[in-house]
């Protein structure tokens, strides 16, 4: 089997991911645990998944390579142009969604029952007063990042991780989440970044 063939069995995955409430991210990680990830040193971008990178602009597409580069350069693993020990395959999924909130306000008055002498006896009341109900809708688009890790000797996937969250429009703030999130992403890798003395 290609590993074309392989990426898009496999790209189908990222649409199956749980999407996350707009005020957070969702990890989702899978893996091999019969693999020593230990013993890769090197790796190759295959590219992205069903040409998924076509809803990314040029900037924010290396920026994104960029940052999955530096994960694993940080933990050992250098990019290599060809025959690379692991092949690194990038999909990206952008879904349109809206939310819809419902907001009442309202003012009442009302007077308490009259109950006689000492409690006893018989009572009355009144109550009333009004609410009005503003229905609000949100458009959004959330975003769903996954990375596959391959064994190139074996053709064999042996680490998978997704984030999914709103997809911020202001390039600025982009800049500054995109390496936020792939570290997110790349949390959970079989090998840790060493710790600085």
């Amino acid at each position: 089997m290609s590993y074309k063939v392989i990426f898009k069995l496999f790209g189908v995955a990222v649409l199956l991911v749980s999407l996350f409430s707009c005020s957070s991210i969702k990890v989702n990680t899978d893996v091999d645990s019969s693999v020593d990830f230990s013993q890769f040193k090197s790796f190759e971008y295959y590219g992205w998944s069903d040409s998924s990178d076509r809803v990314l602009n040029d900037i924010d597409k290396k920026r994104i390579e960029s940052a999955f580069a530096d994960e694993f350069y940080k933990r050992g693993l250098g990019l290599v142009a060809k025959d690379g020990q692991l092949i690194i395959a990038l999909n990206i999924v952008v879904q349109q969604k809206q939310q819809t909130t419902a907001t009442t306000t309202g003012m009442g008055v009302g007077y308490g029952g009259y109950g006689g002498y000492y409690g006893y006896g018989p009572g009355y009341g009144w109550g009333g007063g009004y609410s009005t109900t503003q229905i609000n809708t949100y458009d959004y688009r959330v975003g769903t990042l996954m990375v596959s890790v391959y064994d190139k000797a074996n053709k064999q996937l042996i680490w998978q991780s997704s984030a999914s969250g709103e997809i911020v429009e202001n390039p600025q703030q982009r800049e500054q989440r995109i390496p936020v999130i792939v570290a997110k992403i790349m949390k959970d890798y079989p090998v840790p970044i060493p710790k600085t003395k």
